[in-house]
């Protein structure tokens, strides 16, 4: 379907107005840590001509429109007004106070002189704020680049304001801001987190449940500003950050970036429910020996990340429905920390299934991958599907991105959808309503004649 752009808005043939990408789009990150260097200097390479953005759908992905016998299957960023490449200005906030080259050399991801030195100046130019962070959140870290203040409301405020400054010094259009920091300390929702009213007074307070991601996703959403949260933090699976989001028409998400090994699980669980295979256990141990994996070296830290990476089998097998087959399954986690091995994870997964008649069947799993490598291209998607949401009016959470994350916020009464092959339908589904085209069954009965009869 035809679209038309007018002075202020696209205006698709479907039930949306999209806000055109014009400008600049501010992408703030909550770290500087591996992720987001990896993240800033990959898009500057690319924007340079030095690289391509493999693993980014909003770049290299296509999206069937129509019949197959239409034959039209443009480029996501043809499809869409997603911002340009060239419009984003980066900044990030963190308690160490290393500029993002020095960062990047540190986190040892990209080649120092493939990728790093040709954009050196570049990477140099990008320091970051000083960031709100306790150490009772985050055991494992120590920073001297950190804010202060009487309260944690305080330190709110000063977020907001260096928002606005970013916002007005880089002469940006729009913001969005993404959670690119450390895993924190287990949390579970209680009196503080049920209201605006009780949450700024706990703030007030320096009540210990309100953590500092909580404070950056407070503080966008007052802002107005986008936030996609991509640690297994407690941080907008609120109900106040629900509803604030809601209320102010802002787009929010989350949680915990979907990368190794759970993307597997995510392929892989959906196989066996599809062809009604049973599983007994799934054993998974990862070695990281990056920050994140000095971090998930403290229990606290990674029981936030265990919950996480738990969630997922029971969600997508539903052994309520199918008890035989998945309602006793071991299901167990593990995350050890290697300072030898960097930012190259190696993910092993011990998978114990049954078929025909209960007989037993074994699948091993290891995946050598490269953590960074794996959440970049996540990052940039997210920063340019979430502005595309705002943009569009779409408030709230934003399901249609739960191919992004491990565990994603969902609606009250539904279920998280896990399987990665329907969030990728559910994505692509939800680009062709904003923009008025059909939905894609993938049904096919319309192309023979018998569907005529």
């Amino acid at each position: 379907m035809a679209r038309e752009q007018t002075g202020t808005a696209v205006v698709t043939g479907g039930a949306r107005e999209i806000a055109p990408a014009t400008g600049k789009l501010g992408v703030m990150l909550v770290g500087l840590g591996a992720v987001s260097t990896t993240f800033i200097a990959g898009v500057e390479n690319v924007r340079r001509g030095r690289a391509l953005p493999i693993g980014s759908l909003s770049q290299m992905a296509t999206i069937r429109l129509g019949k197959r016998t239409e034959k039209r299957v443009p480029k996501i960023k043809e499809f869409v007004p997603l911002a340009d490449l060239k419009d984003l200005a980066f900044t990030a906030w963190d308690p160490i106070p290393d500029d993002a080259y020095t960062a990047a050399v540190k986190a040892g991801v990209l080649d120092k002189h493939e990728h790093l030195e040709p954009i050196k100046d570049f990477l140099q130019n990008i320091k970051p704020m000083p960031a709100v962070f306790d150490q009772y959140y985050v055991k494992r870290l120590q920073g001297t680049n950190v804010k202060r203040g009487k309260n944690k409301r305080e330190l709110a405020e000063q977020l907001r304001e260096d928002m606005r400054n970013f916002k007005k010094s880089a002469g940006l259009d729009r913001l969005v801001v993404v959670w690119c920091a450390s895993t924190e300390v287990f949390l579970t929702a209680g009196p503080a987190h049920q209201s605006l009213g009780a949450f700024e007074k706990a703030m007030e307070q320096n009540d210990q449940s309100i953590a500092p991601s909580m404070l950056y996703a407070y503080a966008a959403l007052m802002e107005n500003v986008p936030f996609a949260n991509g640690a297994p933090n407690l941080t907008v699976d609120l109900p106040v950050m629900e509803r604030l989001a809601e209320d102010r028409h802002v787009p929010i998400g989350g949680k915990d970036f979907k990368t190794g090994q759970t993307m597997m699980k995510s392929v892989l669980a959906p196989a066996f429910k599809a062809r009604m295979l049973g599983l007994s256990g799934w054993y998974s141990t990862n070695i990281l020996g990056n920050r994140d994996g000095e971090v998930l070296d403290d229990p606290e830290s990674f029981k936030t990340k265990e919950e996480s990476k738990l969630g997922l089998l029971e969600h997508i097998l539903q052994p309520d429905l199918y008890p035989e087959l998945y309602g006793k399954v071991y299901h167990k986690v593990r995350i050890n920390y290697y300072p030898p091995r960097g930012d190259n994870k190696e993910g092993w997964d011990n998978i114990d299934i049954f078929g025909w008649l209960g007989y037993p069947m074994q699948i091993k799993v290891d995946f050598l991958c490269r953590d960074s490598i794996l959440a970049a291209p996540i990052v940039l998607d997210l920063a340019l599907f979430f502005d595309l949401a705002g943009r569009a009016g779409l408030s709230g959470i934003q399901e249609w991105l739960s191919f992004y994350f491990k565990s994603p916020q969902f609606a009250a009464g539904l279920y998280a959808e896990h399987d990665l092959f329907i969030q990728q339908t559910k994505l692509k589904n939800t680009l062709r309503w904003l923009m008025g085209e059909e939905q894609i069954t993938h049904l096919g009965i319309e192309y023979y004649e018998y569907a005529e009869k």
